[in-house]
């Protein structure tokens, strides 16, 4: 969780100023809407703490992306970003505890410094979110590949793909990732 409390602080430092015009909208729509966002989230979460969180992250992204006199439904676009948000969450969330799965299989003299971690969490997240973008088949036919270390004719018959299907989706994937590690 502290991963995420992290990067959604950087997010916030990065803001551009608003106007005086956006922030009174801005300082409206939290006003009006924010209460009924954290309890609405509460009952899905049932962890304040993640709900306020998730509430906060979805005020960022709406006041630093949107053009807030243009949101004529106000709940529903909130209800919309918040989800996305709270899938973030719990994406992370699941990559960091299957990576920790991971560290606690290997011996301790082996196992990372705290630094060394939360680098390689960000560098997962941003293969993760990489691969996102892939179709299945591709996606699958990578992690195929690096993390089982099959060959291309052993996923093309797991996929029952022709080879030369793979070696696309392996460029794909390269391709994705290449691409993340310039963002």
């Amino acid at each position: 969780m502290l991963v995420i409390l992290i990067h959604f602080a950087a997010r916030r430092l990065f803001m551009p100023p608003l106007s005086s015009a956006d922030r009174l909208c801005a300082q409206a729509l939290f006003v009006d809407h924010q209460p009924w966002l954290l309890g609405r989230l509460y009952a899905r979460v049932r962890n304040r703490a993640q709900a306020e969180d998730v509430v906060s992250e979805t005020f960022v992204t709406v006041i630093g992306q949107v053009e807030l006199p243009a949101i004529r439904e106000p709940r529903a676009f909130l209800t919309t970003v918040a989800k996305r948000v709270l899938y973030e969450v719990w994406r992370r969330r699941d990559l960091e505890q299957a990576y920790l799965n991971a560290l606690a299989q290997l011996p301790e003299h082996h196992a990372p410094s705290a630094e060394d971690r939360a680098l390689l969490l960000e560098a997962l997240d941003g293969i993760s979110r990489a691969l996102d973008g892939l179709s299945d088949k591709a996606r699958r036919a990578f992690l195929m590949s690096q993390l089982e270390g099959l060959t291309y004719l052993e996923i093309a018959a797991q996929l029952n793909v022709s080879h030369g299907m793979v070696r696309k989706y392996m460029a794909q994937g390269w391709r994705a990732c290449a691409l993340a590690g310039q963002a």
